[in-house]
C-alpha cells in the first residue's frame, strides 16, 4: 500500500483516502492499483458493508491523473501511460460493479481521475467547495475515466458543453445535473463520515438528514442556451451556432473553444455519442482505452501539456490548427480499437 493511499476500516466501512496534498491527490498508476487490490479485499469481508472515499489535508478531492508522466511516456513509447490508464480504467470499472455501496465526498477540486472514482460511487457528496471539471480538452486530451458514458447520459446537451469547454462546475450545479446525489456542507462532513461508519444500512438516511437545499444552479439559466447552441454532433456546427448568436454568453464560449485542441474536441464529441449507445461500462472502457494508448502519443497532448503545465505560456500550438483540419480519416485512426493482446481488460 502506497503511502499516497490512506486505507483502513472505521466501523463498519472501508475508508479510502487519497493523500498525496502537493498535487491536489493526483492519481498515479500505483495510487489506481492499491485502491484496487482494498477494494478486492473488502469485497469479500463481511465486516465491511460500505466504501468512502476522500481526501486528506488540501484542497481538492482529486486534480485529475499523472499528466506529467504521460506527456513524458506519450513522447518515448508509450508504455507508462498506457499502464496508467489500463489500471485506472479498471479501477473505474470496478467501483461501477462493486457490490457493496460506496461514497465519495467531493469536497473541493474534482476533475479528470477523481471524477473517475466519483461518479461510479452510489452516492456523491457536493458541497460549497466543490469544483468539478473534465477539462481535458484545454490540454489534447478527451474527458475520459467514463466521461464517454456519463456526460453522455447527463440532461440535454449539458455533458456536450462540459466536454468541450472545460467547464467548472460548483456544488449546487452538480446537484442539479445529477453529478452528485446530495448537497452537505463541508463542516458537517466529518459527522456525516462517523454515523455512516457506525451504522452503514442507514447511508441514504444519514446523507438525506445532513443535506441542505444548493443555492440555484448557474447552470440552469443557460440550459436553453446550451441545448441549441450545443445541439450539433459536428464541431463546425457548434461554432457556427455560437458565432451566429449575438449574446455575450456565446461569444465567451466560443473564445474558450478557441483555446482547445479542435483534434479532442472532435474526440469528445464522437465520444459522447458513441457513449450514449454503449451496451455496457466495460465496453465503454475499452473503447476509451483505445482512444488514449492513441491520443497519448499524438502532437496535440504534448503540445497541450508543454503549453499548459510545463512551460505554462497557455500558447498551445494545435494541430490541425482548426475544426475543418481534423478529418474522419484522422478520428477514425484514433478510435480504432487495439490488437485483442493489448486491449482493456476489466481486473
Amino acid at each position: 500500500m502506497t503511502d499516497e493511499i490512506i486505507a483502513f476500516t472505521e466501523g463498519h466501512v472501508g475508508r479510502i483516502r487519497l493523500n498525496r496534498p502537493k498535487a491536489i491527490h493526483a492519481l498515479t498508476t500505483a495510487m489506481c492499483r492499491a485502491i484496487l487490490d482494498r477494494l478486492a479485499a473488502w469485497r469479500s469481508d463481511d465486516a465491511v458493508r460500505a466504501v468512502l472515499f476522500d481526501h486528506a489535508e488540501g484542497r481538492g478531492f482529486c486534480a485529475g491523473g499523472d499528466i506529467r508522466m504521460l506527456a513524458a511516456s506519450g513522447a518515448k513509447d508509450g508504455a507508462e501511460a498506457r499502464e496508467f490508464f489500463h489500471t485506472e480504467y479498471q479501477l473505474n470499472h470496478r467501483l461501477f460493479t462493486y457490490s457493496k455501496p460506496t461514497v465519495a465526498f467531493m469536497d473541493g477540486i474534482t476533475m479528470g481521475g477523481g471524477v473517475g472514482i466519483a461518479l461510479p460511487c452510489k452516492f456523491r457528496v457536493a458541497t460549497e467547495n466543490t469544483r468539478f471539471a473534465m477539462p481535458e480538452t484545454g490540454i489534447g486530451l478527451f474527458p475520459d475515466v467514463g466521461g464517454g458514458w456519463y456526460l453522455s447520459r447527463l440532461p440535454g446537451r449539458a455533458g456536450q458543453f462540459l466536454a468541450l469547454t472545460g467547464a467548472q462546475m460548483d456544488g449546487a450545479e452538480c446537484v442539479y445535473l445529477g453529478l452528485a446525489t446530495h448537497f452537505v456542507p463541508a463542516a458537517a462532513l466529518g459527522e456525516v463520515k462517523a454515523k455512516i461508519a457506525a451504522d452503514p444500512s442507514a447511508i441514504e438516511a444519514i446523507l438525506d438528514a445532513f443535506s441542505e437545499e444548493p443555492p440555484p444552479a448557474r447552470i440552469e439559466q443557460n440550459m436553453e442556451r446550451i441545448d441549441r447552441l450545443f445541439a450539433s454532433d459536428r464541431l463546425e456546427d457548434i461554432y457556427a451556432a455560437l458565432g451566429a448568436d449575438g449574446s455575450d454568453w456565446a461569444q465567451k464560449e466560443l473564445a474558450t473553444l478557441h483555446t482547445k485542441s479542435p483534434q479532442t474536441m472532435k474526440v469528445a464529441l464522437r465520444l459522447l455519442k458513441e457513449g450514449a449507445h454503449m451496451h455496457s461500462f466495460a465496453d465503454e472502457m475499452r473503447q476509451e482505452y483505445a482512444v488514449g494508448a492513441h491520443v497519448v502519443q499524438r502532437h496535440d497532448f504534448l503540445e497541450g501539456v508543454r503549453a499548459v503545465i510545463v512551460d505554462k505560456d497557455n500558447a498551445p500550438k494545435w494541430n490541425p490548427a482548426t475544426p475543418e483540419g481534423v478529418t474522419e480519416h484522422m478520428l477514425d485512426t484514433i478510435f480504432a480499437p487495439l490488437p485483442d493482446d493489448e486491449a482493456w481488460t476489466p481486473a
